[in-house]
């Protein structure tokens, strides 16, 4: 589940950080709830509903669209214009669906859902196989109009299909683990020293992709990086004027604008640099020279080729294949965006007025997670979905925790996702500018797993060693087997590759290694963090005025409180009955 979007503000300290700085949030954290201008069960009007939805849209475009731009070069689609185009729509069109149903029928609070960088590291081990690497024939072909073009509609979609079944059979794993209401059970085994390698280990093993884009041209690479930085340590606190509507009135307002869209200013800018270069021709005509990937108009055929309106549906790459060893792969992602999700929704509830939420509201929450994992690979996005922490984050920036207003950008994102030439323009930013981007992006995920060790005592020597021994095995295995394709050998063909996918998956190498040397080797769970870690997730105060209402499921409820059996189901709002 996990990504930049979700932890580019960390839960407790960045959100305590922002209501101490901001004029617009002078409260005391503890207090979350009295400064709420729209609480979880508010109804702003509908023009400040679509004008709150559009900045939710905004925050996370940056991680959105960063997941098909990865996966276009392991797919053999990174000259197809049209297809990355129409991939973007659909993860688009698929975050939205998935947003609308977390919102309604899961923990019902205002969680936006988008791709997730947990199942990026599993994607390209998969990828990387034998079978499934990129033919030679995968080059750039100079078509008549002198544009850049491909045909290789079956080689792409066929990877596609691998992909999404992988994903489709790993997220019911996912929504099993929601609606049984074992993922209270998993949790006792997983600390601090489990969450860290797992995650920064996602970051680490992305550098190759930075590196790789930001090689095009790293002049303007360091300008995105140098902008992105700027916005976000040095101009955070820089407040612009804008109207706002508060307590019934319209008004001029302060806004960290700054603080809110750094990526995005970073990206923008940067574009508009190339763009100028480009018209002035600085960046060589020539594919061979170097700096012809900043260029802009490399792939200004993607937006004329584009339809207007690509409505994405089921099946549109073909039927999903499986095979053991993708899905176990696949598996270990999913397992740690459904680690992740848990904090994030505890996050939530303190920004959003709410209560902590009960057990049938975390069971239900993640079974949906399930249940969107499973819409996204039948649509072929490529990729699962999950929460994004930088939208809750936003939460207590705005003081605007309506569910109502995360619904419309679900409906928002919906929308924009049948946009075809939309897509389309997302395809004309150049190499270095994303090779920035994913500088900083996968840099902060690495850091944020590195944070997790706040509540371990770094003392230890335990711990230390279970921390160095999982991080560093997490890099040397994975990197030693992509050298050495084939040293697995088994006889059965089958087995080969599943352990070669978990092995050259770095996340599921640490993230195991981390949770069984964590859970074996003695050692208190004060010393591991465990406690610490425990205490925090569920830590908080919350809006009294707002009860344990706002979980449960609407118009059904009060039916289903009539039924005994009810109880013991553990995703049904009357199982909070049995649990108290």
């Amino acid at each position: 589940m996990f990504s930049f979007q979700q932890k580019l503000f960390d839960s407790d300290t960045e959100v305590r950080n922002l209501n101490i700085t901001d004029p617009i949030c002078t409260e005391d954290y503890k207090r979350p709830s009295t400064e709420l201008i729209y609480g979880i069960d508010d109804k702003p009007p509908w023009y400040l509903c679509i004008l709150l939805a559009f900045q939710h849209y905004i925050l996370a475009f940056g991680g959105i669209i960063a997941i098909p731009l990865i996966l276009a070069e392991p797919l053999c689609v990174k000259h197809d214009n049209t297809v990355k185009s129409q991939l973007m729509c659909t993860i688009f069109f698929v975050s939205g669906i998935c947003t609308i149903l977390q919102t309604t029928i899961g923990t019902r609070l205002p969680i936006l859902q988008g791709g997730t960088f947990s199942l990026i590291t599993p994607t390209l081990a998969i990828l990387s196989l034998p079978q499934w690497k990129c033919p030679n024939s995968e080059v750039p072909i100079l078509n008549g109009t002198g544009n850049f073009s491909i045909n290789n509609t079956e080689s792409w979609q066929s990877r596609m299909r691998e992909i999404q079944g992988a994903i489709i059979v790993a997220s019911c794993f996912q929504l099993f683990l929601g609606f049984s209401g074992l993922i209270g059970l998993l949790l006792r085994f997983i600390g601090p020293l489990s969450i860290t390698p797992t995650i920064t280990l996602i970051g680490l093993s992305l550098f190759g992709e930075a590196g790789k884009k930001c090689g095009t041209h790293w002049g303007i690479a360091v300008i995105t990086v140098a902008l992105i930085i700027i916005f976000s340590q040095y101009m955070r606190h820089v407040e612009v004027p804008l109207i706002s509507y508060r307590r019934g009135k319209w008004k001029i307002s302060k806004y960290p604008v700054f603080k809110l869209f750094p990526v995005l200013l970073g990206m923008c800018l940067s574009w508009l640099i190339c763009f100028i270069l480009t018209h002035f021709n600085v960046f060589p005509k020539s594919p061979a020279g170097y700096g012809f990937s900043a260029r802009t108009d490399i792939n200004i055929d993607a937006i004329n080729n584009s339809p207007w309106f690509h409505i994405p549906y089921p099946g549109q790459w073909g039927w999903p294949t499986v095979s053991l060893s993708s899905v176990l792969g696949m598996t270990s992602g999913i397992l740690s965006s459904t680690v992740e999700s848990i904090g994030d929704y505890y996050t939530c509830a303190k920004l959003s007025g709410a209560p902590n939420p009960p057990t049938h509201a975390l069971n239900r929450g993640i079974g949906m997670e399930g249940i969107g994992c499973i819409l996204a690979g039948i649509w072929g996005t490529g990729n699962g979905t999950t929460s994004y922490s930088q939208n809750i984050a936003a939460l207590g920036i705005t003081k605007v925790g309506s569910r109502l207003v995360m619904q419309t950008a679900g409906i928002l994102l919906i929308i924009l996702g049948l946009f075809g030439k939309l897509g389309a323009i997302f395809i004309t930013i150049p190499e270095p500018v994303i090779g920035g981007m994913f500088m900083v992006m996968f840099g902060m995920i690495a850091a944020v797993g590195i944070s997790n060790l706040q509540y371990v005592d770094l003392n230890s020597s335990r711990n230390l060693f279970v921390l160095g021994f999982s991080l560093f095995s997490g890099l040397v295995i994975p990197t030693w087997l992509a050298g050495n394709p084939g040293v697995i050998s088994t006889g059965i063909k089958e087995l080969d590759q599943t352990i070669t996918v978990l092995l050259t998956t770095e996340m599921f190498v640490g993230g195991f290694l981390g949770c069984l040397l964590d859970n074996t080797i003695p050692g208190s769970n004060e010393e591991s963090g465990t406690s610490a870690w425990h205490k925090q997730m569920h830590a908080g105060k919350t809006n009294d005025s707002v009860t344990q209402s706002c979980y449960d499921l609407p118009f059904v409820t009060k039916y289903l409180r009539r039924l005994s059996w009810t109880r013991y189901i553990p995703f049904l709002p009357t199982f909070q009955t049995v649990r108290n």
